[in-house]
């Protein structure tokens, strides 16, 4: 990331000094503006720079509108505009302006509408504007220009450079992640699906622990507490049927997917000490759940642990409409307290859910049989919270 950023300062640089106040008096005799003239045609396919500085001084001689004026203005108008692009890159991926290069951004697409590379700096830069500042309000068009950038390119189209980007599917991940991140506190369902589709592609952020945290966290506050709250609306407290049999198995295809997505993150984790603190808290919802669907019994978890990658991410589950032969009632979950039908006692936890903005709600499984008492209350997690140290290019 640091050679990618070091090319854009150069590139940028480079245009921005072709930029600069012509304080020089030109000579504007007609023998002078010939000189001119010649001196822009001469550059003007080789070092646009210079063509650009010699077509200014010539439009700076006091002079009436006439064929080589108009031709001038409108070459020096276009180039004008190509900079403004670049101008754009280095106050979002060098200065890291991200106000000033977000509406340098807004008034390009004035101009094009639909400039590829500058929507897809527009969404990647809002989200990276969002979560240095601390300021929600970037999130919406940072949504609505990824996702536009997104069907752009997944409709055959592609900007004149990837950069800061390793190339078309390095893009498209960090663009998934940006509308993952970006929806999993209003809109779980669809940032779980942003986070699948990223980990699809052969990019840096297959291999990263976070991405897979990240599906594990909008499996549970997604589909994991609808379907728990629907079973908690039409069968707590009452005896088992079909219907709640079914229930039950929906949710049990979710927590498995959880469990598949934690045991990732912990195995992609290893002994790297950066990722030591958050391993602690996935490799507990790993156990939790794990648990949960096991009889409380954590045998097979290490071996799942150093398996897990090599098989494919599931996919997203299809929801059951009848019962699968294998149908157990085994387990049955809470959302809140609840008490199920029954008189037996157990005292599973589970792990509670938060937000982006760190608020924990009550979602968990129960006890490991349809006959318990209240589980008590599980330790709150703040995991969900995005920060910038896991979100960036390298």
């Amino acid at each position: 990331m640091k050679k990618i950023i070091g090319m854009l300062t150069i590139c940028a640089s480079l245009v921005l000094l072709a930029l600069p106040v012509f304080a020089q008096t030109a000579d504007c005799t007609e023998e002078g503006k010939a000189a001119l003239y010649t001196e822009f045609t001469t550059f003007r396919t080789s070092d646009s720079t210079k063509a650009y500085e010699a077509a200014k001084k010539y439009l700076g001689c006091s002079q009436q509108e006439d064929q080589y004026t108009a031709y001038l203005k409108k070459w020096v108008g276009l180039y004008e505009k190509e900079a403004r692009k670049s101008k754009m890159v280095n106050m979002l991926y060098v200065d890291k302006k991200y106000p000033e290069a977000l509406g340098l951004g807004r008034e390009i697409l004035v101009d094009e509408p639909e400039n590829l590379r500058v929507i897809v700096d527009l969404g990647y830069g809002g989200y990276l504007a969002a979560v240095s500042l601390k300021n929600e309000t970037y999130n919406n068009d940072a949504l609505t220009y990824a996702r536009k950038a997104i069907q752009m390119i997944e409709s055959g189209k592609a900007p004149a450079s990837w950069l800061p980007f390793k190339g078309k599917e390095d893009t498209l991940a960090y663009l998934y992640d940006v509308v993952g991140r970006l929806s999993i506190k209003d809109n779980p369902g669809a940032a779980l699906s942003a986070f699948i589709k990223k980990a699809q592609f052969e990019t840096d952020l297959k291999k990263d622990p976070w991405t897979y945290y990240f599906i594990a966290a909008a499996y549970e506050s997604g589909p994991y507490t609808k379907l728990s709250a629907d079973y908690k609306a039409c069968c707590e407290g009452k005896d088992e049927t079909p219907q709640s049999k079914l229930l039950l198995e929906n949710i049990n295809q979710v927590i498995d997917r959880m469990i598949d997505a934690y045991a990732r993150a912990v195995a992609l984790a290893g002994n790297d000490a950066k990722y030591a603190n958050p391993k602690k808290d996935w490799m507990e919802g790993l156990s939790t759940w794990y648990k949960y669907r096991h009889n409380q019994s954590d045998a097979g978890l290490n071996e799942l642990i150093a398996s897990v990658l090599s098989k494919p991410l599931p996919p997203e589950p299809t929801p059951l409409t009848t019962l699968p032969a294998s149908a157990s009632t085994s387990t049955a979950p809470t959302s809140g307290s609840m008490t199920p039908a029954g008189t037996g006692t157990t005292t599973t936890t589970a792990p509670a859910i938060t937000t982006t903005s760190g608020a924990a709600s009550t979602s968990k499984p129960a006890a490991s049989t349809t006959s318990a008492t209240t589980p008590a209350k599980p330790k709150p997690r703040n995991n969900h919270v995005i920060t910038r140290s896991n979100s960036r290019p390298r």
